[in-house]
C-alpha cells in the first residue's frame, strides 16, 4: 500500500509539474485568458471579479477594490502609436476588466468615446512653454471626469446584466464640483439607474453649480450640503457602510453603487489617457522608443495621479510622478514627511475640485507600499479616522521615490495663468495652473529640464472663467459670468464649449439643500423609501 501511495504521489507531482510548465508557457505567450481578481484594501480574503467590483463600488468593510496584480501592457509602443483613442482604451482596459467579453468592452468604449467629445482625438496634446498639456476636458461637461464617467454607466449596466442584478442601481456620490455633473451627464435617463449627488453648497464655482442644478434627466437628483466636500464624502461613505439602510433599500428594490473615483470602474479608464499621451508623443517624434517622460497631475483625491502610477506599473516609461496640490497641501506634506495629517484649516481656493483633506484614493497606494498588507492598511485608516492622521514607516516612504510633491499658492496660481497667456496666448484653468506652478518648482529643485513632461490639464478655463480672467487682468472683475465667457473666447481665440452655451438660459431643476446629518433621510425621500 505504501508503495502505491508513493507512486500515486510521484505521479501527482509529475502532473503538477507538467501543468505548471504548460500554464506558465501559455500565460507568457498570451494564449490563455487569465481572469484578474480584485481584493479589498482592508480584507485580503475578499476576492471579486472586475464586474462585481464595479457594481459594489466600495467593499463591505469600507475598503477600496484593487487588482491582485497590475497587468503588463502587451502591445508595443509602435503598435499603440498607430491606434485611435478607442483602440488604446480597449488594449488597456481588457487587461483589467477580464470578465468582460471583447464585444461587451468594445460596446462600452464606443458608446462612451463618441461625438459627445468635441475632438476626434478625445484627449489632444498641446505644446506650450516647454511642456505638453494633455487636454482632458473635451467631453460633455468640460472636465477630466468625463474621461471616465462617459464609460462608467455602460460598464455598470453591463456588469449588472452579467451578475443578474434585479434591483435598480442608485449611484450615490459626493462631488467637489466636477464629478457630480459628469456622473449625472453619464447616467441621465440610463435605464435601471438613479443618481444622487451631494456637493458643498458654497464650495464650488458658479459655473460648476449651475451645470449641476440645470441637469436634465428624471433619474437625477442634486443636493447642496451645509458643509465642505470632505463632509459630503464621509456622509456618502457612511451610507455605503450602513447595513440597516442597505436592507431598507433592498426591500424597496434598490442597491447603492458609486461613481466616485473610489470605484475601480472610474480608475481604469483614467489609465488609458496616459498610455495614449505617451503613444502620441512617440507618434509625433517627440520621444524615442522607451524614453522616459514626467507626468504632472493636479490632485486632491489622488485618483488621477494613481492612474498614472498604475500606467507606470503596466510598463509605461514614466520617470517622475509629480503630485501638485493647492493650498490644501495635505498630499505635499505627506510626500515630504511621510505623515498624512488632515488636522488643519480647510481652505477654499480658486481650484475647488482640489479642496480636499481626505484623499480617498491614496489608500490604494498605501495598501501597495505596505506590501499589499490589509491589516497594516486598516491600522493606518483607523488612525486617520480616530486621530485624523497616520505616519507610514521609513520602508514604505522609500517606495515613494518616484513621486515628487509640491504645492502652488493662490497668488502663484493666478501668476501662472497670466504668465502662460502673455507668453504663448494659451489659457489654462486654475487646477491646471496649480500643476504648472508645481512643475516650475520641480524644475528649480531638480534641474531636470531635459525630460519631456506631460501636464494633465483637468478642466477647461471656461469652467472657472472669473478666476481665470481675474488672473489675466483684474479689470475683468466687473463683468458678469457670461460676459466673461464671451471675453475669454475672444482673447483666447477658442470657441465657447457647448457645455457652457447650454446653461446660459437653462432653468434650475434642482434646489434641495440639507444639513450633513440629514443626508440619509434625503436619499430615502428621493427613493420614496419609508
Amino acid at each position: 500500500m505504501k508503495n502505491t501511495k508513493k507512486e500515486y504521489n510521484r505521479a501527482g507531482y509529475s502532473v503538477g509539474i507538467v501543468f505548471f510548465l504548460v500554464y506558465h508557457t501559455a500565460k507568457r505567450k498570451g494564449s490563455m485568458h487569465m481572469e484578474l481578481m480584485y481584493t479589498s484594501t482592508r480584507n485580503a480574503s475578499e476576492k471579486v471579479t472586475a464586474s462585481q467590483a464595479i457594481l459594489k463600488g466600495l467593499s463591505d468593510d469600507g475598503g477600496l477594490f484593487v487588482p491582485t496584480e497590475i497587468p503588463a501592457l502587451d502591445k508595443t509602443i509602435e503598435e499603440l502609436s498607430e491606434m485611435t483613442y478607442q483602440q488604446v482604451a480597449y488594449e488597456v482596459m481588457k487587461k483589467f476588466l477580464t470578465d468582460f467579453s471583447e464585444e461587451e468592452l468594445k460596446h462600452c468604449i464606443n458608446a462612451a468615446y463618441d461625438s459627445k467629445f468635441d475632438t476626434e482625438e478625445i484627449a489632444p496634446l498641446v505644446q506650450a512653454d516647454g511642456a505638453y498639456y494633455l487636454e482632458l476636458f473635451h467631453g460633455s461637461t468640460i472636465a477630466f471626469k468625463d474621461m471616465a464617467l462617459s464609460i462608467l454607466p455602460h460598464l455598470l449596466t453591463t456588469a449588472a446584466k452579467k451578475n443578474q442584478v434585479k434591483n435598480e442601481i442608485v449611484i450615490l456620490t459626493a462631488t467637489s464640483g466636477d464629478t457630480g455633473k459628469a456622473a449625472m451627464a453619464g447616467f441621465a435617463d440610463v435605464k435601471g439607474t438613479k443618481i444622487i449627488v451631494f456637493y458643498p453648497k458654497n464650495g464650488v464655482s458658479p459655473i460648476q453649480e449651475k451645470q449641476m442644478l440645470t441637469q436634465k434627466g428624471e433619474n437625477t437628483f442634486v443636493v447642496g450640503i451645509h458643509g465642505n466636500f470632505d463632509q459630503a464624502q464621509t456622509g456618502v461613505k457612511q451610507m455605503f457602510g450602513d447595513k440597516a439602510l442597505a436592507a431598507e433599500l433592498d426591500a424597496a428594490g434598490y442597491q447603492f453603487s458609486s461613481a466616485n473615483s473610489i470605484n475601480i470602474g472610474r480608475l481604469v479608464p483614467q489609465i488609458v489617457y496616459y498610455v495614449y499621451a505617451y503613444a502620441k508623443l512617440y507618434a509625433n517624434g517627440v520621444i524615442a522608443k522607451d524614453e522616459k517622460i514626467n507626468v504632472v497631475v493636479p490632485t486632491g483625491n489622488f485618483g488621477n495621479i494613481l492612474a498614472a502610477f498604475y500606467a507606470k506599473n503596466m510598463g509605461l516609461p514614466i520617470a517622475k510622478l509629480i503630485c501638485a496640490s493647492n493650498e490644501n497641501k495635505v498630499l505635499y506634506d505627506f510626500f515630504t514627511t511621510g505623515t498624512y495629517d488632515r488636522n488643519r484649516e480647510f481652505m477654499l481656493t480658486s481650484s475647488p475640485s482640489m479642496d480636499i483633506l481626505i484623499s480617498s484614493n491614496l489608500e490604494r497606494l498605501i495598501y501597495r507600499i505596505a506590501g499589499n498588507d490589509a491589516a497594516k492598511d486598516v491600522t493606518f485608516m483607523n488612525d486617520l479616522n480616530t486621530h485624523g492622521k497616520y505616519e507610514i514607516t521609513p520602508e514604505m516612504k522609500a517606495q515613494l521615490a518616484d513621486f515628487y510633491g509640491n504645492y502652488t499658492s493662490e497668488t502663484e496660481t493666478a501668476a501662472e495663468i497670466k504668465n502662460l497667456y502673455e507668453k504663448t496666448g494659451y489659457i489654462i484653468d486654475t487646477h491646471t495652473a496649480v500643476a504648472t506652478g508645481v512643475y516650475h518648482k520641480y524644475l528649480k529643485d531638480t534641474s531636470d529640464a531635459d525630460t519631456k513632461t506631460v501636464i494633465a490639464s483637468t478642466a477647461s478655463p471656461f469652467k472657472f472663467t472669473r478666476s481665470v480672467m481675474d488672473a489675466i487682468d483684474p479689470k475683468y472683475d466687473s463683468m458678469t459670468d457670461f460676459e466673461l465667457v464671451d471675453e475669454l473666447s475672444r482673447i483666447g481665440n477658442v470657441a465657447v464649449p457647448n457645455a457652457i452655451e447650454e446653461i446660459r438660459t437653462a432653468p434650475i431643476r434642482h434646489n434641495t439643500v440639507c444639513e450633513v446629518d440629514q443626508m440619509p433621510a434625503v436619499v430615502k425621500g428621493f427613493l420614496q423609501v419609508k
